[in-house]
């Protein structure tokens, strides 16, 4: 059985790559959603054509993980594509966070995504795919939101390392870094401080970055990096200094 399974499926870009996939991919037989709230995974599924598996999980949880690990080994799927969608991040000062919101970033971007990866990878072949959702915000620290920041840089570098690890395999690994999303993301984001005005101003369309990411996946590219705004950041994030780059982004606050 030949399958795709997303993380952070309920919801933003998790939800997108389900609708984008399920109205373009005819090779696979089985599409396995994954988050947290059950009733909007099950919405999703009755919305897609291909038959949908339902699997309400919290991916920090040791427990849960365990049951999807031994889900993987009863049904012995070959997993076509892996999306790790699952993640989120609260902007704010690093010392003003409670200790569990800090930790929890850590836990849901790093670690529970390692994990995911870890499990799935031998169940994959080749041809198969990984996307990571990382973000521009990998590219440069970000004071102000800093933790988000730097899990978002761990994804990132993780990504290329496996890419250069599973080539041999020949499964293609992409990490998807987008700028701003209209999402839900900035409902939980802004608990501390506000959302930089230029930043809401750049938002893009999550149809559109998924779009871009399954093309890039397809083309087995790297890395996919939406709008010529956040290709110039990447650019500039690799040629000037960071010291001169976080000096300008604290005097546009």
């Amino acid at each position: 059985m030949n399958i795709v399974i997303i993380t952070g499926a309920s919801s933003g870009m998790g939800k997108e790559f389900a609708l984008q996939l399920d109205a373009g991919l005819y090779t696979v037989d089985e599409f396995w959603l994954v988050a947290r709230r059950k009733d909007r995974l099950e919405e999703l599924a009755a919305q897609l054509d291909h038959m949908a598996k339902v699997i309400p999980a919290d991916l920090t949880c040791e427990e849960d993980m365990e049951k999807f690990r031994k889900l993987l080994k009863e049904e012995r799927p070959v997993i076509r594509m892996l999306i790790n969608s699952s993640g989120y991040g609260i902007m704010g000062r690093f010392t003003e966070m409670e200790r569990q919101e800090r930790l929890g970033m850590v836990d849901v971007n790093c670690r529970a995504l390692t994990d995911m990866t870890c499990a799935c990878i031998p169940y994959m072949k080749k041809n198969s795919r990984l996307i990571m959702m990382a973000s521009s915000a990998a590219f440069l620290p970000q004071p102000g939101f800093a933790v988000y920041a730097a899990t978002k840089s761990y994804v990132l570098s993780l990504s290329r390392a496996l890419r250069e690890e599973l080539r041999e395999k020949g499964i293609y690994v992409t990490a998807v870094c987008p700028g701003p999303v209209r999402t839900e993301f900035f409902d939980r984001a802004e608990k501390y401080a506000a959302t930089l005005a230029v930043k809401k101003f750049s938002c893009v369309e999550p149809e559109d970055v998924v779009r871009a990411a399954l093309t890039a996946s397809a083309r087995n590219r790297a890395m996919s990096v939406y709008s010529p705004l956040m290709k110039g950041f990447h650019l500039l994030s690799k040629t000037l200094p960071h010291s001169l780059l976080l000096e300008i982004a604290q005097k546009m606050k």
